[in-house]
């Protein structure tokens, strides 16, 4: 499952709730308040989601003012035996006057799938109408994640439709899950979608047999599952 959650949207109960009625067993989140404000109450939303929904977490903050904290996660119901918080190129939204500079925030795990070691990654791509970021953001990422043998999934808010030019590396080189599936179905705004740019991408190895795109406004973006199946050697 992937979810941009816009810190709770004010209700993280509600946030958590959605999550356990479609019962994942691996969640990439994104907009994830650690501390961050009276917006989220101050509150660790990786952690609170990760109690209440009895499930490991991972946290890597785009943002790090200790304590205040804001980034992505990923949450499971399967061992994390290793996680990084890779660096790619961001235009802050923190800063006056920002310009392009490497920054955290593209989070790596790997799991422990019954015996299988799966790559997980969780991304949030710059949401700006100029692509220029985002093309960037595209190539680190596929430098990080590099050749290997490992399954790997890619899950994400990439703010751009599955035909941006900035993203055919990415489709190239991986299976659009939802896409295989259903053809895709659209996720933002959540309250009347008229696009699709949150993505669930893996490696060769993987089969899907089922697609959801949850409708709700829990956030501003809608929730995407798909029940896959990776390929044991």
């Amino acid at each position: 499952m992937t979810w941009n959650i816009a810190a709770g949207h004010g209700n993280l109960g509600r946030t958590a709730d959605i999550i356990r009625s479609m019962n994942p067993d691996v969640v990439a989140l994104q907009e994830v308040d650690v501390r961050w404000s009276e917006r989220s109450a101050f509150v660790d939303q990786a952690d609170s989601l990760a109690r209440s929904l009895h499930m490991n977490v991972r946290f890597a903050p785009i943002y790090d003012f200790s304590p205040r904290q804001f980034g992505v996660a990923v949450l499971s119901r399967f061992p994390i035996v290793s996680w990084t918080n890779h660096e790619i190129t961001r235009l802050s939204t923190q800063q006056a006057n920002a310009t392009p500079a490497k920054a955290p925030g593209f989070l790596e795990t790997v799991i422990d799938l019954r015996g299988t070691s799966v790559r997980v990654f969780s991304t949030h791509l710059d949401y700006r109408s100029d692509p220029s970021v985002r093309e960037k953001q595209v190539s680190e990422m596929m430098a990080v994640i590099g050749q290997s043998a490992m399954p790997t999934i890619l899950a994400g808010d990439l703010n751009a439709t599955s035909s941006a030019p900035e993203l055919k590396p990415l489709m190239a080189s991986f299976q659009d899950m939802a896409a295989a599936a259903d053809g895709g179905d659209m996720t933002y705004p959540s309250e009347a979608p008229t696009k699709r740019i949150d993505y669930v991408l893996a490696s060769s190895g993987f089969t899907v047999s089922e697609t959801r795109v949850a409708a709700t406004d829990a956030s501003d973006h809608r929730p995407v599952m798909l029940t896959m199946t990776p390929c044991r050697k």
